[in-house]
């Protein structure tokens, strides 16, 4: 049984003079809108309950204000809850003392932050080395590393620039070959590539994807872009004033959204470009087509492959052997966007 890397627990955060007694009237039931006109506190987050895996991408998606940012702020407590928990390999880090936190931020979260947060009057490198310097690793034992690094981003040759020598995208490189550098477990992103252009956000993107293939990190990606979200998550977890409206595979919750709030954030999409095969495809149909697609093909590589016949149907192949099919019939009824039930 797979256990998660980080599990959050009952988690409350409410802003104001006395949260503590706060919290029994949003318990209660009392509503944002209403904790705030009558007692002048914020409620940040509400009950949330999240399982994040060792080696996945959780993607914690929400508009300004949905408490995406509060959130990922708690995972190294740099905010304290109001009440709940946050275990990491079953320690609560809620309760850690100050010298335990201390080494949980230096050594086994590192952080990429939306405005870069590199420091100006070091150098490129001297940025990438930073965590590991602070732990304590010698300059020498730790350069070779930060070389390797930075150019696995794509900035060798540029490690005595300054950052301001360098472009939004350059100076973001930087920070994941810094987060990199530091050889933590954990990879928080907050809003890490929204500051950027957006063709330079999609190599971002590809990069990071690229890298992940390979280290097998966990990550936690905050952002407001669904497209972002959608490309780069394993688990997706949808935030709105505070609560979780839905999480899970992305894929499953573009097919089935719970509620009328994710029914109208998907309805837009382009779900050709976003649907994979696998999430549409039945068993394998005996006596069916000799035609193959991969399982994590797109619906539109199928509308493709399948030469606009609504009657084709594809035996459907992971790592060369056929584990479903997928019928064209499927393929369009996949297209029309799910209508949740609101009786």
């Amino acid at each position: 049984m797979k256990h998660p890397k980080v599990s959050v627990r009952n988690l409350y955060k409410i802003f104001g003079g006395d949260p503590k007694r706060m919290l029994l009237n949003v318990k209660g039931g009392m509503s944002k809108q209403e904790l705030l006109e009558k007692h002048k506190h914020v409620l940040g987050l509400e009950d949330i309950n999240i399982d994040i895996y060792a080696g996945e991408i959780t993607v914690i998606m929400g508009l300004s204000g949905s408490g995406k940012s509060t959130l990922i702020r708690h995972l190294n407590r740099l905010i304290d809850p109001t009440s709940g928990e946050i275990l990491l390999d079953g320690v609560d880090v809620t309760k850690l003392e100050q010298d335990d936190l201390r080494t949980l931020r230096q050594s086994r979260m590192s952080m990429v932050f939306q405005k870069f947060a590199l420091l100006p009057h070091r150098t490129v490198i001297d940025n990438v080395m930073m965590a590991p310097l602070v732990r304590g690793e010698s300059a020498t034992a730790v350069r070779g590393r930060a070389q390797d690094w930075l150019n696995r981003v794509g900035l060798g040759g540029f490690e005595a620039n300054y950052p301001n020598q360098l472009s939004g995208g350059m100076q973001q490189r930087v920070g994941i070959a810094r987060a990199l550098c530091s050889e933590a477990e954990i990879m928080l992103m907050d809003e890490a590539f929204s500051a950027l252009d957006p063709i330079i956000r999609t190599d971002m993107q590809a990069l990071l994807l690229e890298l992940q293939r390979e280290l097998h990190k966990t990550i936690v990606f905050i952002t407001h872009d669904l497209d972002e979200a959608l490309r780069l998550a394993d688990h997706l977890v949808v935030l709105k004033d505070g609560r979780i409206i839905q999480q899970g595979e992305p894929q499953e919750i573009i097919l089935n959204p719970t509620d009328e709030y994710i029914e109208n954030f998907v309805r837009d999409i382009n779900r050709a470009r976003v649907l994979r095969v696998r999430s549409v495809m039945e068993p394998v149909v005996t006596g069916g087509s000799d035609d193959h697609i991969d399982v994590n093909s797109t619906l539109e590589d199928a509308i493709e492959k399948a030469k606009g016949s609504a009657d084709h149907i594809f035996n459907v192949t992971k790592d060369g052997k056929i584990v479903g099919s997928l019928q064209m019939t499927t393929v369009l009824r996949a297209l029309v966007p799910r209508r949740v039930n609101k009786d």
